[in-house]
């Protein structure tokens, strides 16, 4: 069986994968530096294509507009 790739970690590891303190994550989340959890039942999650796309430039801004 092939090793699965997470699609979404919990806080934790997310800051892992950013090399910082949990701390330091979470201040930058509520900053909205990086993007906030998605939330699956009573689990909160961070989206690993939200994080990487935060750090390649990708990611759309929260105040950008959008256009379907």
């Amino acid at each position: 069986m092939a090793e699965l790739s997470p699609i979404a970690v919990r806080e934790k590891h997310a800051a892992a994968m950013l090399d910082m303190p949990v701390t330091d994550f979470r201040r930058l989340v509520s900053q909205g530096a990086l993007p906030r959890p998605v939330r699956i039942g009573s689990f909160d999650r961070w989206r690993v294509d939200q994080l990487r796309a935060t750090l390649d430039g990708t990611a759309a801004l929260p105040d950008e507009g959008f256009e379907l």
